[in-house]
């Protein structure tokens, strides 16, 4: 059987490619219009010439069959693609476009691997084989094959993950995920619309403008053959240019926030349960020690101590776990993050050593090449040439921006953290002393070595935390709940009702401690409370950290609920559960940080107690509060906390309003 395109000889074949060349102009033009596939722009096969290399070869016409599979496979990954954003999008459900999807992808991928399977043998070549080379579409083709199959095999998981209750149902995109998808679509369409602009411009083939497009945009500067050569495409390289950094840059903020807001929150609790059981394991009754690492051992132990004492032992043991935990899961994501750099490193060079045969690439040259591209210092004293070459950098360049992005954000939070307060310690010691002496500062900082750092960690003023808009709604509302329940108690105080009058200063105390909470809930890193304030907003809750009926042995076993979320105390809408600082239920564990934590607790018994008083049972409406009115007075009294002067003032301004200088003046 003689299929069209396989029964020609390559001169034939080429000197049909240049007769037709004006009547194809208007077929590749709408090829182009589709920049999102580069295995069908550009033909599979091209003819080397006589002195001539595969670079600078002419293109062969494709068989029918092969455009024909290839436009197939196009339409089943765009339809795949389509019922994922359909899905994520919340127009598709999950059990209808999982399937698709799947079965999408993976029709994608197996029509591609046989066609890359097809063109790799003798039927689809042309003898002579020296002059004959496959294109860049082909390896194009041959990397988008791996990766549908690889993204099909991974929604399997996620699927099969999801019918058995590890996962739910469905995709809820975080603002991050969702900004990180636009931003990446809008700068693939931007450098694949500058391809096909520039390609024009200066006459090269697309593939070649995408892989000038590509170094150009990650500011490689590979330069070489393809540069700018118009005055055309030297003014339009301008704002071509400057759009490439912005978008560069903005997807590379979106990276690293959405490394920070997921995969760090997950890690960190991991690691946290890890370390509390294996500390938990280590408590030796006969010795009365804790182990909190190889070489920390401290005491610990329940005889004697108040329930206070105890539950307070508890939480600083929990907050060293903390602490270690933390400077693991950083060291851990540095570790990780640096050995995907240097895999993606040594193995980009393997390959460019085999695609650049040519060209007399050695290993060594390979790294040298690779590693001034992975740092975009582009001298352009090497570049790759072969087709194979440019279809694969142009994919390793564009995986390389998440890697290293993901692995300057650890640096950041280890070595680089280090080596500041390293720096600033010295300074202490030499140039800048402090004022506590050299060797106060050695033993200070020996202490501290122990820990795992050197400065302490200083929280931001929550005074310039920024705030979303229906934080400020809360944040007024919380101020109007404040102002009415203050008068009421103003009011009670006045007729003699005692118990109302600390109902109503119970309330105000809620609201007020909600919008402290709210300037909390955005400072970064997260504000950690003391445990005298965990005390109090534990008792503004109904929990006292004095009575025991409500605390356990964290070494006591218990039964998860089924869910991912831990059983936390005091989570179950009012109904108190037995837990530890040093158990799963402990406010210390889990996603949420402390304010977010408290904050949600907090706002949850306001509400409870704004439905309470609009009760018809009497009953419920008189029950007292868990605090009254002098023990808060006492305790702002004792401590001289920042929240009791705070609190104090209002109540003596708002008198002030209610009453007038000349009522203070007769009661005086």
């Amino acid at each position: 059987m003689n299929d069209p395109g396989l029964d020609k000889s390559a001169n034939e074949a080429a000197k049909d490619v240049e007769d037709n060349v004006g009547t194809k102009a208007a077929e590749e033009q709408e090829e182009y219009l589709n920049p999102s596939i580069c295995a069908l722009v550009e033909k599979w096969r091209v003819y080397i010439p006589p002195g001539g290399d595969e670079a600078h070869g002419t293109s062969i016409e494709d068989p029918k069959w092969l455009i024909a599979i290839n436009s197939i496979s196009l339409v089943f990954a765009l339809v795949a693609n389509l019922a994922l954003l359909l899905n994520m999008s919340r127009k598709l459900s999950f059990a209808i476009a999982q399937p698709i999807t799947i079965i999408g992808f993976y029709l994608a991928s197996f029509l591609l691997i046989a066609l890359v399977a097809v063109a790799s043998t003798s039927l689809f070549r042309i003898a002579p084989m020296e002059e004959h080379a496959l294109s860049q579409a082909y390896y194009y083709g041959l990397m988008a094959a791996g990766i549908y199959f690889i993204i099909s095999s991974l929604m399997v998981f996620t699927a099969l993950g999801a019918y058995k209750g590890h996962y739910p149902k469905e995709f809820r995109l975080t603002p991050s995920q969702r900004t990180l998808m636009l931003q990446t679509i809008g700068f693939m369409v931007y450098m694949l619309l500058g391809a096909l602009v520039f390609s024009k411009v200066e006459g090269w083939h697309f593939l070649d403008g995408i892989f000038w497009a590509d170094f150009t945009l990650l500011t490689v500067g590979l330069g070489g053959e393809f540069v700018p050569k118009t005055h055309t495409g030297r003014g339009l390289l301008f704002p071509y240019a400057i759009g490439g950094l912005i978008m560069v840059g903005l997807v590379i903020g979106s990276i690293r926030s959405l490394i920070l807001e997921h995969g760090k929150q997950k890690m960190a609790a991991r690691f946290i349960e890890v370390k509390r059981e294996k500390v938990l394991s280590s408590i030796h009754d006969e010795s009365r020690t804790i182990r909190l690492g190889p070489w920390e051992r401290i005491k610990f132990s329940q005889k004697g101590l108040s329930e206070s004492q105890r539950r307070e032992q508890e939480f600083n043991v929990m907050r060293r776990v903390q602490a270690l935990s933390e400077r693991k899961r950083r060291w851990t994501s540095l570790a990780i993050s640096t050995a995907a750099a240097l895999l993606l490193w040594f193995i980009g060079a393997l390959v460019f050593m085999f695609s650049e045969k040519p060209q007399g690439f050695s290993y060594f040259v390979s790294l040298y090449f690779a590693y001034t591209t992975l740092l975009t210092i582009g001298y352009g004293d090497f570049t790759v040439n072969s087709n194979a070459g440019k279809a694969f950098f142009v994919f390793w360049s564009l995986l390389a921006v998440p890697t290293l992005t993901i692995l300057i954000s650890n640096m950041g939070d280890t070595v680089i953290k280090e080596f500041k307060d390293f720096t600033i310690w010295i300074g202490r010691l030499t140039v800048l002393p402090d004022e506590h002496g050299l060797s106060a500062e050695f033993k200070l900082g020996f202490e501290r070595l122990k820990r795992g750092k050197l400065q302490e960690e200083e929280y931001q003023d929550h005074k310039g935390a920024s705030t979303s808009t229906e934080q400020r709604n809360q944040d007024r509302l919380a101020e109007h709940i404040e102002e009415g329940e203050l008068g009421q108690a103003e009011e009670a105080g006045e007729h003699g009702d005692y118990l109302e009058r600390d109902i109503h200063f119970y309330h105000f105390v809620l609201a007020k401690e909600v919008r402290n909470l709210m300037k909390d809930v955005d400072i970064s890193p997260p504000r950690q409370y003391t445990y005298e304030e965990w005390q109090y907003y534990l008792r503004l809750l109904g929990q006292d950290e004095n009575d025991s009926s409500g605390h356990r042995d964290p070494r006591n076993k218990y039964q998860r609920n089924g869910s991912d979320t831990p059983d936390i105390g005091t989570a179950d809408d009012g109904n108190t559960v037995a837990w530890s600082w040093l158990g799963i239920r402990s406010p210390l564990m889990g996603n949420q940080t402390e304010p977010q934590w408290l904050l949600q607790r907090l706002g949850a018994r306001l509400e409870a107690e704004m439905r309470k008083m609009s009760s018809p049972d009497e009953k419920k409406r008189t029950e007292p509060p868990p605090i009254s009115m002098a023990e808060l007075r006492e305790r702002d009294k004792s401590q001289k906390s920042k929240e009791g002067e705070m609190l104090q003032d209002g109540v003596g301004d708002t008198r002030a309003r209610r009453r007038g200088p000349k009522a203070d003046a007769e009661k005086a």
